[in-house]
């Protein structure tokens, strides 16, 4: 990250006066955005976007009462407990290293995954990237406390799911996922749908190994996303960016838990897939290519919608030719800011 950190600050300051949700069940993308928009060298854009995107968003809930150690359970996956559960958090990193808190909680937050539509877990992954790479002022531990929070209140496992045969990769894998049958409903109504799924990232693997899976399935995804974004050009974005907010935290795990970490994040990749995928591939290329991964944020981050930006983020890390085209493809997709 560049010198421009103060940026990013004083953005998630303003943001952490909102909630994590507003207009109902919808995720505030903020502070994913921002902390992709410094990263990838736009800062200049990121108060300008701020002002036009916070008029969305509404207020941090009030509190009611506080979520204590020895009966944390009882308030995990209760969205009335938002604001407590961020004030837990808060807390935590106030009195510990984050490193710890993270490692305490990232086993028990895991099953959930695919809570809230996998955004927890993708504003946990960005708040991990800032930490692991810059300076750990009070702004930036607080966006962990958030991104935790909002995880805890809205955690969710996914059904009890059957594994399927597996695949030899993870790109066939994603095609192997089955589609729900209902598409009528929304995200809650969908996963609860889902029976099986292949089982390519099951069974003991060593971390490294877990590792390396994890980053082949977000390249997988990204590439995917070119030809069957048509399916649902927003919430497809998540098959890719979920896992790879995974990938982000890796670093700051104990490598124990890698393994879960790689099955989980296969789990909510393959969901979004099966509830929002099409089922036949629309072939798509760029005449000429899309250019430089520096070219194709810059023109994210001028198309200024969250979800483009988001996964320009992540095409980004891959860094391939399919990556960049399957990113332009958002552009065309998405509708601008």
């Amino acid at each position: 990250m560049s010198d421009t950190s103060g940026t990013l600050d004083e953005a998630l300051q303003r943001l952490h006066a909102t909630g994590p949700e507003f207009e109902g069940r919808l995720s505030n993308h903020g502070p994913m955005a921002v902390e992709s928009l410094v990263r990838g060298g736009q800062a200049p854009r990121v108060h300008r976007w701020l002002d036009h995107y916070e008029r969305r968003l509404d207020e941090m809930p009030a509190p009611g009462s506080p979520v204590r150690d020895d009966d944390w359970r009882s308030a995990l996956g209760d969205p009335r407990r938002l604001a407590d559960w961020i004030r837990y958090f808060e807390r935590a990193v106030a009195e510990r290293p984050w490193r710890d808190v993270l490692a305490e909680w990232w086993p028990r937050l895991l099953p959930g995954i695919a809570a809230g539509a996998t955004h927890p877990v993708i504003r946990v992954g960005h708040a991990v990237r800032t930490l692991l790479s810059t300076e750990p002022t009070a702004p930036r531990l607080a966006e962990l406390a958030h991104g935790l929070g909002y995880w805890a209140a809205r955690h969710q496992p996914l059904p009890a799911l059957t594994a399927l045969p597996s695949a030899p990769d993870a790109a066939t894998a994603l095609d192997a996922v089955p589609r729900i049958a209902d598409r009528s409903g929304g995200v809650v109504a969908r996963f609860g749908q889902l029976t099986g799924l292949p089982a390519w990232a099951g069974g003991p693997v060593d971390p490294d190994t877990a590792r390396d899976r994890l980053a082949e399935l977000v390249t997988a995804a990204v590439h995917r996303y070119a030809t069957h974004a048509q399916g649902d050009p927003v919430m497809l974005v998540h098959a890719a960016t979920a896992p790879n907010a995974v990938l982000r935290t890796l670093p700051a795990l104990p490598r124990e838990l890698w393994p879960d970490s790689l099955a989980a994040a296969w789990a909510a990749s393959a969901a979004v897939t099966a509830a929002y995928a099409p089922a036949a591939p629309d072939p798509y290329a760029i005449p000429g290519g899309a250019g430089s991964p520096e070219e194709v944020f810059a023109r994210a981050a001028a198309h200024g919608n969250d979800h483009a930006i988001k996964f320009a983020d992540t095409a980004f890390d891959v860094g391939t030719d399919e990556a960049m085209t399957a990113a332009e493809r958002a552009l065309g997709l998405i509708e601008p800011a």
